[in-house]
């Protein structure tokens, strides 16, 4: 492996591929996390460089403790693995969708960064980056903003675990902040990936978003933290 190591979780396809790949293009040995390990495999194929597959499945305790068990040092966390199992409102969503999406999009950010902290901290310039949603954003689901439409009450388990990501962001960015961490939520915008039968008709470049979760990882000692910000780097209000 290289002297700086990045972790990208559901680094098997997607947004997540692309930042493990645009990661290893800039020296990073990259471990591509992946819950099935053959999609694993061949995404460190195509990546190539210092691509290295880790299994993780984000909502298993053992499988994290396994993996966290192979990382020594880690410089950059990515925490990109997710899931959308229904764009339904609230008043149709029912609590087995809700629990599902909490279970990764949430529960699995939690375990996974606790688990990789200590690795984290025999870092010099430890950095997380939480990939959330624009569609999280509470201001942005009532006010006209860049990224879709305002107004709508779907996809409710998926943006209220996304709203709690970036509640959780903030509290980690002010936890950490004197261990020298930045702590930082990615909007990546609507992309073509198979989150969900709308992200997938969308025509939005992954590799695009995927820049955006890079600029984060590679912040210098005076940028920021606690932060939400959009693939190209403007601030996103909360």
């Amino acid at each position: 492996m290289n002297d700086r190591t990045a972790l990208v979780t559901g680094a098997n396809k997607g947004i997540g591929k692309h930042i493990a790949r645009l990661l290893a293009a800039e020296g990073f040995g990259v471990y591509v996390g992946s819950r099935d390990a053959a999609r694993g495999r061949r995404a460190v194929e195509e990546i190539g460089g210092g691509a290295r597959l880790l299994v993780l499945d984000v909502t298993d305790p053992d499988r994290i403790a396994a993996a966290a068990q192979q990382v020594c040092r880690l410089d950059v966390l990515v925490n990109n693995a997710g899931v959308s199992p229904s764009l339904a409102p609230p008043t149709d969503t029912g609590t087995d969708d809700l629990r599902r999406t909490y279970e990764t999009n949430v529960f699995g950010v939690v375990a996974v960064t606790n688990a990789f902290l200590p690795a984290l901290r025999r870092s010099p310039r430890p950095r997380i980056v939480n990939v959330s949603s624009g569609t999280g954003s509470l201001t942005w689901s009532t006010r006209p903003n860049p990224q879709f439409a305002p107004g709508s009450g779907g996809a409710a388990a998926y943006r209220s675990s996304k709203a709690a990501l970036n509640a959780l962001t903030v509290l980690y960015a002010r936890t950490l902040a004197e261990e020298g961490f930045k702590v930082n939520a990615l909007a990546p915008g609507l992309r073509a990936t198979d989150l969900n039968p709308r992200a997938a008709e969308a025509g939005g470049d992954p590799a695009e978003a995927a820049r955006g979760a890079v600029r984060l990882a590679l912040l210098p000692d005076d940028g920021p933290t606690a932060g939400f910000f959009s693939w190209d780097g403007t601030p996103v209000p909360w």
